[in-house]
């Protein structure tokens, strides 16, 4: 607890009237914060908003919510709520963290606040630091997290940092703290949870202030981080501007600064979003400018594009509003996509281009519409597979599936993914069917 306190009033330097919006989940260790929080309250007339994010995946997220909103009010504690109603099909964990700091930046816009707190603590840090180490990351990435991040108007500030989980809850415990326990989190189907039951007990078990040790270690690579930025800033304009590369002065470089370059642009362009980029992007990248190849691109998460035209390689962000759409298919469909879904008499081939019917085993009139939650199509000889499975297996970028036609019957069966994959229904050329569509 007095390590926590000495960093917000020596390193972070926390001050009078300051507000402050703690991201606070109702668990132990965003419980401990809070509760840091209101001992400072008074002493330094802070301004607290407790922000909550119902992830509206367990039952028990009501009853979480109601306690937090209930404690807020006892202790008169200003209380932000919001509920994420819908998920798409892709990684979860992203799509929840990133919901949930574009509402926390909301608030910390509305209560013009000066900081946004978490409760990540030095066991979050260990993770974080082993995850990226298996997946490969940037030296930034490999870093973790850091305790303290400038975002201009506002700071991002992790204070419990130095503690691990188990202080955390005995704090706890012992104080009499309440809290809720996320049952999810001790699910080994998620690859942090992974972690954190098999690994860090082993290396706790070895020393057990070994987060200390990372702590360092993350530290360390900042520094050196810091160091090769400064290199860096002496070179970027030279190389990089208006989102642009130039690559005849690219090549000028050394290999360690030309991957520290690339680096370097990737953190700026996703940020606290690390955990999605890894050394395979940087090496994506970096292919395509030595490659010979006059036009080139090459796609990162998040509707990234590196764009190669010559000597210059362009990073853009592609962003597109995806438009649902469910149209009744009867000779000829043109597609938001630009394609088109028309009827015709006859061909040779049996491609995914090309979808035969037998019109008296599926129910007319058919449809063409964009994906749903939960889309299953079922195939000749292996049975049902979700369509989120398949665009997977098949490559489709993600920023591709939302839009990506789906042709079904009246009783909403998955008949065909246009261009990647027929069902059982279809028909080769040699079987009986009587209605032939082809997408261009």
């Amino acid at each position: 607890m007095d390590k926590v306190i000495d960093f917000l009033i020596n390193e972070v330097k926390i001050k009078n009237n300051d507000t402050i919006i703690l991201g606070n989940s109702g668990g132990p260790d965003s419980m401990f914060l809070f509760n840091v929080l209101l001992k400072l309250r008074d002493k330094y007339n802070l301004k607290i908003v407790c922000a909550h994010v119902n992830h509206n995946v367990r039952k028990e997220s009501e009853n979480e919510q109601q306690f937090l909103m209930e404690y807020c009010i006892d202790y008169n504690v200003l209380f932000e709520t919001m509920k994420i109603e819908k998920y798409g099909d892709d990684n979860f964990h992203n799509q929840a963290r990133n919901i949930r700091y574009n509402f926390f930046e909301d608030l910390v816009k509305k209560y013009d606040a000066n900081y946004l707190m978490t409760a990540h603590h030095g066991d979050d840090l260990m993770e974080t630091i082993l995850m990226r180490i298996v997946r490969g990351s940037t030296l930034k990435g490999y870093s973790g997290f850091d305790k303290i991040v400038d975002n201009g108007f506002y700071k991002t500030v992790r204070p419990l940092v130095f503690l691990t989980k188990d202080y955390i809850k005995e704090y706890d415990d012992s104080h009499k703290i309440p809290y809720v326990v996320d049952k999810s989190n001790f699910k080994d189907k998620y690859t942090r949870n992974r972690y954190r039951m098999n690994i860090l007990p082993f290396l706790k078990k070895e020393d057990i202030n070994v987060h200390e040790k990372f702590l360092k270690f993350s530290e360390t690579l900042e520094e050196y981080d810091e160091f090769i930025n400064s290199e860096i800033h002496r070179t970027i304009n030279s190389v990089y501007k208006n989102n642009e590369i130039n690559i005849d002065k690219y090549n000028e470089l050394s290999l360690l600064i030309k991957k520290k370059t690339i680096a370097y642009i990737l953190e700026d362009i996703y940020k606290e979003d690390l955990m999605i980029i890894n050394d395979k992007h940087v090496k994506l990248i970096m292919d395509l400018l030595n490659s010979k190849k006059s036009n080139a691109r090459v796609c990162l998460p998040h509707n990234v594009e590196v764009i190669k035209s010559y000597n210059k390689a362009l990073f853009t962000l592609e962003v597109k509003e995806v438009i649902d759409y469910n149209i009744e298919l009867n000779n000829y469909a043109k597609l938001p996509n630009g394609h088109i879904i028309e009827a015709i008499d006859e061909v040779d081939s049996n491609n995914n281009y090309v979808c035969r019917l037998d019109t008296s085993e599926i129910k007319m009139p058919l449809y063409v519409r964009t994906r749903k939650l939960g889309d299953k199509m079922n195939l000749k000889k292996i049975g049902a597979r979700k369509i989120k499975d398949i665009f997977i297996d098949c490559k489709i970028p993600s920023m591709l599936r939302d839009e990506w036609p789906v042709v079904v019957d009246s009783e909403d069966r998955v008949l065909w993914l246009p261009g990647i994959k027929k069902s059982k229904y279809t028909k080769l050329k040699s079987e009986k069917y009587d209605i032939i569509f082809k997408y261009d």
